[in-house]
Formats: structure tokens, C-alpha cells, sequence
């Protein structure tokens, strides 16, 4: 069987219909659409807007990775992530990815890649994160915002499989950066290769 036969898109797709504005917030956007089915029946569809992000897999010469600490009011508890901000408007993910590692961490990255980006609540979302790996970082000075507080610390790649492969890393955009990360220095995938921004 062909792809395009395997994977025909025409009976799936909705057809938006209205857009209504349900909320209008500081980080995102909540809309209400109605669309029309595949069997021609209507449906309502409710899904935030967000602008996008990037997140950063900061890896030292020595191995070692750096995490963060920060409550996550959401879910009230303190989590365990890899760094990660949203994108400022009209604002680059190459940009955000290095500015958001400087001003939570303190580190610059001399060398990021871009590895892939992944959408992590499709049913209801538009959010988009671009992962970077970041290399050659250099200590600065922290920049964090008056409502961020955060605790960042090292650990290597085989501790935070085993936290979470334990449960205790339960934040998915840093549990899909660790397999990346694992399947490179595994050679399964391609080695960790940097380039210049």
C-alpha cells in the first residue's frame, strides 16, 4: 500500500466554522470554534492559544546536565525540568532558547543545536516547544524575574533516567529532552554534534 493511501488526511479533518474569544490572559488565550466534522455534524472545539517556547538541554564538558528546581502552582509541587521559557513576541526560538538559559540559570551556551520540537497537549493546546541541546556554556549572572524563583543544580543523564523511570520526574518536555539526550550518547541516533548559532 503507498503512504498517501496508508495515511489519507480527507476523513479526519474539521472544518472551522466561528472563533470566539473565551479568555484573554497574560500567557495565554483561551478560544471556543465551532467546526464542522468529517460526518458533517457540528462540534464545538475549546483549546488555548499559546505562543510557542523552547527549552534547553544544557550539557557540561564533563557529562554532567543541568536542571532546575521551581513549584509548579498547577500541580503543586516542585518539579524537576530542564530549563524552558516561553517565546517574547516576534521573538526567534534560537533567541528565546539562549536568553531563557542565561536568565534562569546564569549559563551562556556558545553552541546550541536545534534537535526537534514537539507539542505536548494536542487536545488542547496549540503550544509548541522547540528543544535545543546547549553546549560550551560559560557562568554568568542569573537574570530571573521578580516572580521566578527557581533552584538550579547538576546531575548526569543516568540520574534523571532513573528519577524518571522512578516517578519523580513526572514533566514531559524533560522526559522526551533526557530520551533524546540518552539515545544520542547511546549511539542510537546520531552523536551529539554542535553548531554555531
Amino acid at each position: 500500500m503507498a503512504e498517501q493511501d496508508r495515511f489519507d488526511d480527507r476523513g479526519l479533518l474539521e472544518q472551522k466554522v466561528s472563533s470566539e474569544r473565551a479568555f484573554d490572559g497574560v500567557l495565554m488565550r483561551v478560544n471556543v470554534d465551532q467546526v464542522r466534522l468529517p460526518s458533517g455534524a457540528l462540534a464545538i472545539r475549546e483549546y488555548t492559544v499559546h505562543p510557542g517556547a523552547a527549552m534547553i538541554i544544557p550539557v557540561f564538558d564533563d557529562g554532567t546536565i543541568l536542571l532546575e528546581r521551581q513549584f509548579r502552582y498547577p500541580i503543586g509541587q516542585v518539579m524537576i525540568e530542564f530549563p524552558a521559557g516561553k517565546l517574547d513576541p516576534h521573538e526567534e526560538p534560537l533567541e528565546c532558547a539562549r536568553r531563557e538559559l542565561l536568565e534562569e540559570t546564569g549559563y551562556y551556551a556558545h553552541r546550541l543545536q536545534h534537535l526537534t520540537h514537539i507539542h505536548p497537549v494536542i487536545s488542547y493546546s496549540t503550544e509548541r516547544i522547540e528543544i535545543f541541546l546547549a553546549t560550551q556554556l560559560e557562568q554568568r549572572q542569573a537574570q530571573l524575574d521578580d516572580e521566578e524563583f527557581l533552584q538550579t543544580f547538576r546531575a548526569t543523564p543516568a540520574e534523571l533516567m532513573q528519577w524518571i523511570r522512578d516517578g519523580k520526574v513526572t514533566d514531559v518536555k524533560t522526559q522526551i529532552g533526557a530520551f533524546w539526550l540518552d539515545k544520542m550518547l547511546g549511539g542510537h541516533w546520531p552523536g551529539i554534534k554542535t553548531s554555531a548559532p
